[in-house]
C-alpha cells in the first residue's frame, strides 16, 4: 500500500472513532517538508516539533507565525489565505501545499475534500502539534 493511501486509511479510521491512531498519523508526516505549488516551489516549513525553527507549529518562526509571508497560518498571505490558489485553506484549490518525505510526495495539506491523499491543516495541528 502506498504511503498516501495508508495516510487516507489512518485518517478515515481516526474520523470513525479510533483516536489512538493519531500517533500513527503524526509518525507518517513527522519531518515531512511542506512545499507550495507556486512557480518557485516555495518551501513552507516542515512538520516537526514547535521548538524547531523551521516547523509550521513554531508560532515564532518563519513558517509558523501568523504574520510571516511564508506561513500557512497567515490568513492574509499567499499561502494561508482562504482564497489563495496555493493555500491549504482554500476549499476549491487544486494546487495546495505538497507534503514531501524522503524525497517522495506523501500527500497534500488542504481542506479541499476532492484532493487526495490529504489532511486538513487544522486536523494536522490538532493531532500532531504536541506529539512531535
Amino acid at each position: 500500500m502506498r504511503v498516501g493511501s495508508y495516510l487516507l486509511c489512518v485518517i478515515f479510521s481516526l474520523l470513525t472513532g479510533l483516536p489512538a491512531l493519531s500517533e500513527e498519523v503524526c509518525s507518517i508526516v513527522k519531518d515531512a517538508t511542506l512545499i507550495a505549488q507556486d512557480n518557485q516551489n516555495t518551501p513552507l516549513g516542515k512538520i516537526s516539533s514547535p521548538y524547531d525553527s523551521k516547523s509550521i507549529f513554531n508560532e515564532y518562526g518563519e513558517y509558523g507565525s501568523e504574520y510571516s509571508t511564508k506561513s500557512i497560518w497567515n490568513q492574509y498571505g499567499s499561502f494561508g489565505g482562504e482564497y489563495s490558489a496555493y493555500s491549504p485553506f482554500n476549499k476549491y484549490t487544486t494546487t495546495p501545499p505538497i507534503l514531501i518525505k524522503n524525497g517522495k510526495v506523501i500527500g497534500y495539506l488542504t481542506v479541499n475534500k476532492y484532493v487526495k491523499p490529504s489532511i486538513s491543516p487544522n486536523l494536522l495541528k490538532e493531532l500532531c502539534k504536541d506529539e512531535l
